[in-house]
Order: C-alpha cells, then sequence, then structure tokens
C-alpha cells in the first residue's frame, strides 16, 4: 500500500500558504460592517444605508456591507465601544453626526473625546431652518424677531430634543439673534420633529427649528408650513432654492448637520487611506449624488485630513456656544 503521508502533509502545507496568502489579501474593504449607533430607522441607519448602497453599486466591494445597531447616546455607546473594545477593526465603519460633535462637546461621551477615532469622510448633510406655519403672520426672519423684540411671551418655540440638544441650539441662536436671552425663552420640547410640526400647524407654538431636509419632505407631502430661512452658507439646491440663508437675512447663524463616519483609532495608516481613496472616488460620481439626494441629503464631501480639520473646528465651536448658553462643557 503506497505511503500518503508525504502527500497529506504537501497538501495541508499547501492549503495552509493559501489561507496566509487570502488573508493577507483581505483588507479594509472585505467582509465591511457599518454601526448605526442608534435603532433601526433613523438618521444613522440612513447613513449606513446609503453608503451601503453606494459601495455596492460602484462596485468598490464584492459582499453586501452588513449594518448593525448599537443605541445608545446619540453615538455615546458606540463610540466607546470602537475606541475602548475594537479600536482595530479596519473593515468596520461607524456613523456619526452633528448631533454626534454637539455631544462631544458639552462631554456626553464619556472620558472620549474627538481626538480618539479617525475621522473618514462626511458624505453629506442637512441644515437647520426656521419654520413656521403657512397661516404665520410672520414672513421673514426680520418679522419674527421684531415680534419676539416685541413681547417674547408670546412666541413659543417648538423642537425636538431637550435642552443642549441640537433643536435646541438652531432654537437658541435664533432667540439669541433676536437679543433675547436664550435661558428666558420659551421652549416645548417635543419627541421628534413630527409631533413639533404638528403643533406648529395646530398654533401650540409659533417657532419651530427644525431640519431643512425634513421641512421639504413635509412640504411635499402637504404639510402648511413655510420656511423662512435655512441655516446654511450658501442657498440649498431643489425646492428650497427661493428660501434665504440666515445671513442673508441678516442674522449670522449657521447650523450644519453632516452625516459620516469614522473608524477605530488603531486602524493602520494604510487602511485608513484605502477608505479615504474610496470615499473620494465614490463620492465624485453622479451615481453618489443621485443616492444621497434620495435620502434628503444635500452635497456636502470632506475626507481625511480635511474632515478630521472640520470636526475638530466644529466641536471647538460648539464647546464656546455650550458655554455661552450655560451648559456643561467637556473638559
Amino acid at each position: 500500500m503506497p505511503n500518503t503521508r508525504p502527500l497529506r502533509r504537501g497538501a495541508l502545507t499547501l492549503l495552509a500558504s493559501l489561507s496566509l496568502s487570502l488573508s493577507a489579501l483581505a483588507g479594509p474593504l472585505d467582509k465591511t460592517e457599518c454601526i448605526a449607533p442608534a435603532k433601526p430607522g433613523g438618521g444613522f441607519d440612513l447613513t449606513c444605508k446609503l453608503v451601503q448602497s453606494a459601495l455596492m453599486e460602484g462596485k468598490y466591494i464584492s459582499d453586501p456591507m452588513r449594518v448593525s445597531y448599537m443605541p445608545g447616546g446619540i453615538g455615546a455607546v458606540a463610540y466607546n465601544a470602537i475606541v475602548a473594545q475594537r479600536p482595530a477593526e479596519a473593515n468596520t465603519l461607524v456613523a456619526f453626526s452633528g448631533g454626534s460633535l454637539l455631544n462631544l462637546a458639552q462631554g456626553k461621551f464619556g472620558r472620549y473625546n474627538e481626538n480618539d477615532v479617525r475621522w473618514v469622510a462626511g458624505v453629506g448633510a442637512d441644515y437647520g431652518a426656521i419654520v413656521v406655519a403657512d397661516s404665520s403672520p410672520f414672513k421673514t426672519v426680520a418679522d419674527l424677531v421684531a415680534a419676539i423684540k416685541a413681547d417674547p411671551t408670546k412666541i413659543v418655540f417648538g423642537a425636538g430634543g431637550t435642552i443642549g440638544s441640537q433643536d435646541w441650539m438652531k432654537a437658541a441662536l435664533t432667540a439669541k439673534a433676536a437679543g433675547l436671552n436664550p435661558k428666558t425663552m420659551r421652549f416645548v420640547a417635543f419627541e421628534g420633529g413630527g409631533e413639533a410640526l404638528t403643533a406648529l400647524q395646530g398654533g401650540h407654538v409659533q417657532v419651530y427649528s427644525g431640519d431643512a431636509s425634513e421641512a421639504e419632505e413635509q412640504m411635499k407631502a402637504g404639510a402648511k408650513i413655510r420656511v423662512l430661512a435655512v441655516m446654511s452658507d450658501k442657498r440649498l439646491e431643489g425646492a428650497l432654492a427661493k428660501v434665504p440663508t440666515a445671513k442673508e437675512a441678516g442674522y449670522d447663524i449657521e447650523w450644519p448637520i453632516i452625516r459620516g463616519f469614522y473608524v477605530g483609532p488603531k486602524v493602520s495608516d494604510a487602511d485608513y487611506k484605502v477608505w479615504v481613496d474610496t470615499f473620494n472616488k465614490m463620492m465624485a460620481t453622479p451615481a453618489y449624488a443621485k443616492l444621497r439626494a434620495e435620502r434628503g441629503l444635500f452635497p456636502f464631501a470632506k475626507t481625511g485630513a480635511d474632515l478630521d480639520a472640520y470636526v475638530k473646528q466644529r466641536v471647538a465651536a460648539y464647546r464656546t456656544l455650550a458655554a455661552e448658553f450655560g451648559l456643561n462643557v467637556a473638559k
């Protein structure tokens, strides 16, 4: 009977070397995962689904990206998990938003700050908007400001979220522009934008400090509302193209709500560069622009060092604002 042991040993050696070769070829774009730091259905989910579709349709990845959910603290739970437990996972992206940066500025992510992850790409943006009911006597921001100055007790701001949230900040900035101490403004917190818009149309609040894309979608659906101004650096595209920016209206208010991704702090420079290069290629295509617009996001594309500088500038600005408004600030 022939001795097959050398053959078996040889086959095993060949399999082992093939396995090593395949693992060496595996990179950040293999078996990808996107963590949405919230329950399914919200903005983080939308952000992950956007990049999931764009990467697959553009053939940047060969297997569909897995979307997983890690709710808690508008990103705090996911941030802590990636930094402390999964810092070197090159194929794992985590979604973040402007709300995440605001919470970082207020120390709501615990012991970690904006320097503890690697910021990869900002893939789209929404912007704050000053919204009133269609039946409102206020046709411009100047009309609203004049009414606040005349009698602050008659103007009630409605928003999704409590004191210190993004919507509260937008209301506070509007009140401040009118010369009112934000602490004294009349403010009603709702569970979300839908409830706030219903209250606005019912006359229970006079102003809603919401998001431009949300207002645009609600108007398309027949909501009786009017956008007085958008908190962007320039006029937006699409249905809101005729709406002035707050700056055009004479008030220095900007509130970008960016959406993007970061990876863990120990992801290698080479793998980080693969992601940055991939996002740069992907976001330059008309196909990506179409997917982004379908999800109600406006153009915003920053990657790598450019995004890192932007994030740190925004967090610093949020810290200053939070301190001005008497909120907690991260040390």
